[in-house]
């Protein structure tokens, strides 16, 4: 399924509009993750425990959403925005959100 964040996909104009589709996932960061980011925070640097968190995350939205394009007959969403939001008791949660239009471009 195309997913893109523009409103045109050069080649394949919309014939069809299904609507907005999203998907949420939250994960919850947990000691171990927390211990190696603080100490990346402390030393400087990336912080590929929490990267890899916020990515993993991201794809469970994502793919929550194609779910959801599927469904109505889409084979493509476009205009895709993706929002992060941390959350929870000492901010040990991240959601993140994916929200854009479902149609059919071929």
């Amino acid at each position: 399924m195309l997913v893109t964040t523009t409103s045109v996909v050069e080649g394949f104009p919309v014939r069809e509009y299904f609507g907005i589709v999203s998907g949420e996932a939250i994960n919850g960061a947990n000691l171990i993750k927390d211990f190696f980011s603080s100490v990346t925070d402390v030393l400087g640097g990336r912080s590929g425990t929490m990267e890899k968190a916020f990515r993993d995350t991201r794809e469970l939205a994502v793919e929550e959403m194609k779910r959801q394009a599927r469904a109505l007959g889409a084979d493509a969403v476009i205009g895709v925005d993706i929002d992060y939001e941390v959350m929870g008791a000492k901010n040990g949660m991240v959601m993140v959100t994916a929200t854009g239009t479902a149609v059919r471009c071929r």
